[in-house]
């Protein structure tokens, strides 16, 4: 295999010398991504999506030291997850329009002050509103999932999409439990301490590194924002993608919501602590599924999803049958991991290729499509823990992912076009 230049050397080398040229937006603008620029984009990209969840273990932590009941503190990860739904809808499409060398950096250092804003937060309200910031500029991990797949080589795309995917979900997975060790020990405030200071360094090491890669849209930004779902209509794949995202995310967000009910009533009654410690397993899980993106780089992308069905639907029958005991629920935690994950990471990818001048629009949907199927998901595990317990969501599980295999094996032929 023949040496490649690194991707800045790459960008810099093919751009246009004259000031006045108009670059393609089909033309090739990479020759591949390093190790080191791959890593470094899934620790960022880890790294801004874990922002969303430092207050979900800490509740009622922070509800006592702020005087609230439960039901109010609530609203804390609820204004959270709102502000990403609208951070992913209004920031994300702007990767195809800007320089993202300068927008990610800034979306990241706006977050910063977010969290900063968080950590001074003199009462409930106050940390209402910095929390519904930091969904808002928490996006830099979906710019930087697109930016991943334009700099990647054809035949690099999904292992480096792939860890850059499994960046954010080990994000999400690690920030639960670092959340709760570091709030015991210096309180709750300490974690948006560490998390601005992370933010900040993470986005002056990306202003430095990232290159310069030319805007793919000159539109103007309601058009941008209205383009996002001419790029879903024109592509049935993307659209069937798109559903099997958001059911695999209401399957993955029933399954760890109604965990929490499950662990900490009997016979089990774990701690918080503990509960947050389970997230572990699936960290493994997420990491195994990272080499699910090797899969599509060899053109197993769709067999290789029906499969990840297969295993998330083997995991919920495992789980549903072995409630009681922990053994089998752990190893049903890392089952259900890899398949959902693998199977997001298969997806995210093929969107990747379908239209590589709208790879952040596509994006844009795909992340707004997952974000509504475990808002659902969520809401369903109360539903029918309330209703049939942990068999109750598990059969609901698992009829979701029956549909989502029988949704993937009407549609293979269409996804394999891809």
């Amino acid at each position: 295999m023949v040496n490649q230049p690194p991707a800045a050397d790459a960008i810099r080398a093919s751009a246009p010398t004259s000031s006045a040229a108009t670059p393609s937006v089909t033309a090739p603008l990479h020759r591949g991504m390093t190790r080191g620029l791959t890593l470094l984009f899934a620790v960022s990209a880890g790294a801004a999506v874990g922002n969303l969840y430092w207050a979900q273990p800490l509740l009622d932590t922070i509800g006592r030291s702020l005087h609230i009941g439960s039901g109010s503190a609530g609203l804390l990860v609820t204004l959270t997850q709102i502000g990403y739904a609208l951070g992913a809808f209004l920031v994300v499409p702007l990767g195809d329009r800007l320089d993202r060398r300068r927008l990610i950096p800034g979306i990241m250092l706006a977050s910063a002050v977010a969290l900063a804003g968080c950590a001074a937060a003199p009462g409930f309200v106050v940390l209402l509103v910095t929390l519904a910031l930091v969904g808002l500029t928490t996006v830099a991990g979906q710019l930087l999932v697109p930016l991943a797949g334009d700099l990647a080589g054809d035949d690099q795309r999904g292992r480096v999409v792939g860890t850059v995917v499994s960046g954010i979900l080990s994000g999400i997975l690690v920030s639960r439990t670092v959340s709760g060790l570091v709030a015991d020990a210096f309180g709750w405030r300490a974690i948006y301490v560490v998390a601005a200071v992370l933010t900040v360094v993470l986005a002056a090491v990306l202003a430095r590194v990232l290159p310069a890669v030319p805007p793919k849209a000159s539109m103007g930004y309601p058009a941008l924002l209205k383009s996002v779902l001419g790029a879903v209509g024109r592509h049935r794949s993307v659209r069937i993608t798109l559903v099997l995202g958001a059911l695999c995310m209401m399957v993955f967000t029933m399954f760890w919501t109604s965990l929490t009910f499950l662990l900490s009533a009997a016979p089990f009654g774990y701690s918080v602590t503990r509960i947050g410690l389970v997230g572990l397993v699936g960290l493994a899980g997420a990491l195994a599924a990272q080499r699910a993106g090797r899969l599509h780089d060899r053109g197993w992308s769709v067999r290789g999803t029906g499969a990840a069905l297969l295993l998330a639907l083997a995991a919920i029958v495992l789980a549903g049958f072995g409630g009681r005991s922990i053994v089998v629920v752990l190893i049903a935690v890392l089952l259900l991991d890899i398949g959902i994950q693998a199977s997001n990471v298969l997806g995210q990818t093929r969107l990747m290729g379908v239209e590589p001048q709208s790879r952040s629009r596509l994006n844009t949907a795909f992340v707004t499509c997952n974000f509504l199927g475990g808002t659902i998901g969520s809401a369903l595990a109360s539903v029918l823990w309330q209703s049939g317990g942990w068999a109750g969501v598990m059969t609901g599980a698992g009829v979701l992912l029956a549909v989502a295999l029988t949704v993937w094996a009407c549609a293979r032929r269409t996804l394999s076009a891809v």
